[in-house]
């Protein structure tokens, strides 16, 4: 009896698949080969067998071409999805280095204002990468919300969420999570993407260390250790400028722009400086509404640099009896900022009664 004709097309396929094993088996040594498969998919992939994903490269080269394509659902379309990853990973520098992402595709996973972050480009192994640069630097106690690039992404029930909270998840893993949707996965990955992104390329002295904060809150901080040590109060145009407008830009950042402009309008030193009630009107809410956007600038702040609270008290308690306009913004900044266990001064309508220091 005749042998029956293998199809040109199954030369083709058992061709590329031998050279690709040949190419991987002939790797150094550094791991790879016991990763697991989905260990280097892209949320992008598509048409890849999906059997195959839980096992490790070196059991699936250990099988030739024939026993591969016999597993159900396993045909030529999903083969050639496998060879196309098998020659990403035959590519990778390492298995803890992104295989081509960063080089390729630079602007669509950086954190940059004028860049979407796109989380459909982060894989099993960029993720991991990003994780070891958390663990590495002992920030799994820093929350998200310290260190997002921007709180309006991010869910507020996360924000006091430590990184390490994540860090012992694989990406699969972490999607599998309850109330954890495309958009919050999307936020929390450009957080690690971020830390990274700052972390990544710091060479640091074994005498120096690096801490991650706000941009606003090292260089406040310096200035109210400094000024805390001075004889006399600095004029209430000098306060502003170095701790209302700090803070208000950072509420811009995390909030937007109208709720920064009520912070603002809170803060302002001259006499036309609008009243709650004017605030309503103008945006067209009721004054609660205004209340409840303003006491959100505390919980910014609870957040991004909780450490203020004791730094602006002591320099509103030496200096009590100083100039009632420098003292009376102290005052503003820390009842807005943060209030001592109670809504935001409710009673007040006025500008003066904010800034009064009483």
């Amino acid at each position: 009896m005749a042998r029956k004709a293998v199809p040109h097309d199954r030369y083709r396929l058992v061709g590329t698949y031998e050279r690709l094993r040949k190419n991987l088996l002939e790797l150094p040594r550094d791991g790879r080969l016991d990763r697991e498969l989905s260990y280097w998919v892209l949320p992008t992939d598509r048409r890849l067998p999906i059997a195959f994903l839980d096992l490790s490269l070196r059991d699936l080269l250990a099988k030739p071409l024939d026993e591969l394509m016999e597993t159900p659902g396993v045909g030529h379309k999903k083969m050639m999805g496998f060879f196309a990853l098998l020659r990403r990973i035959a590519k990778a520098d390492s298995p803890d280095e992104p295989f081509g992402l960063v080089k390729a595709e630079p602007a669509a996973i950086e954190s940059d204002s004028k860049v979407s972050f796109d989380a459909t480009l982060v894989s099993e192994a960029l993720w991991s990468t990003w994780c070891e640069t958390v663990v590495r630097n002992g920030l799994q106690e820093q929350k998200l919300g310290r260190l997002a690039p921007s709180l309006q992404a991010l869910p507020t029930v996360i924000w006091h969420t430590p990184l390490g909270d994540y860090t012992g998840l694989s990406l699969s893993k972490m999607r599998r999570l309850r109330t954890h949707g495309e958009k919050r996965i999307s936020a929390i990955l450009e957080i690690f993407c971020t830390v990274h992104e700052a972390l990544s390329t710091s060479a640091l002295h074994e005498n120096l260390d690096l801490e991650l904060s706000p941009r606003f809150a090292p260089r406040l901080a310096r200035w109210l250790t400094e000024v805390v040590w001075e004889a006399k109060l600095p004029p209430a145009s000098e306060l502003h400028q170095r701790i209302a407008e700090p803070m208000i830009r950072q509420i811009c950042i995390d909030l937007g722009d109208q709720v920064g402009q009520l912070a603002s309008d809170r803060l302002r030193l001259d006499e036309g400086a609008p009243s709650v009630r004017e605030q309503a009107e103008a945006l067209g809410v009721t004054r609660a509404r205004v209340y409840q956007l303003l006491e959100d600038c505390a919980k910014v702040m609870d957040v991004r640099w909780p450490e203020g609270r004791w730094l602006l008290l002591p320099l509103a308690t030496k200096f009590r009896g100083s100039n009632a306009q420098a003292i009376g913004l102290l005052h503003g900044a820390r009842d807005l900022f943060y209030p001592e266990d109670r809504p935001l001064l409710h009673a007040r309508s006025g500008h003066k009664a904010d800034l009064s220091g009483a």
